[in-house]
């Protein structure tokens, strides 16, 4: 929130400004809520050690962005990082909705650029990222676990 230094909170005023910091950062997409054809969702993660951990979901799709995507997206062969099913909280860390598991569908891990809200918590995103474009030119390796450079 900003604030003039000598402005009073007047209650029920829409006197001071709400400042949001955006940052774009390449992460890996590993899942995807939805079908791989026509995704819904991205479910987001970073390298942990020798672990892909989990940090987040995209808003949803549009759906000219999901039809682009869904030609991307392979199925994996063989063993994958993660769970068919995970607890809504493992995707969105402040979820308010039910209890009910997530279906993730499992991809062929890729690269994508996201745009997000620097701020995250126990190393995720406190808030759905926004999906920026694919990323085919990167190698997997070339993704970091450090934070966003502000």
């Amino acid at each position: 929130m900003a604030k003039g230094a000598g402005q009073p909170y007047r209650g029920g005023e829409r006197d001071w400004l709400k400042l949001k910091h955006r940052s774009t950062r390449d992460v890996i997409c590993a899942a995807v809520i939805g079908t791989r054809e026509r995704p819904e969702q991205l479910v987001l993660g970073l390298p942990a050690g020798e672990e892909l951990r989990i940090v987040g979901r995209t808003s949803p799709l549009a759906p000219a962005t999901a039809r682009t995507l869904g030609k991307l997206l392979r199925e994996l062969d063989g063993a994958h990082p993660w769970p068919g099913q995970v607890k809504p909280g493992a995707i969105d860390r402040f979820n308010r909705g039910g209890r009910a598991a997530v279906d993730l569908t499992l991809v062929d891990p890729i690269v994508v650029e996201i745009s997000a809200d620097v701020a995250m918590t126990g190393g995720s995103f406190r808030h759905a990222v926004r999906f920026v474009r694919a990323r085919p030119d990167l190698e997997l390796a070339e993704v970091a676990a450090d934070a966003f450079d502000t």
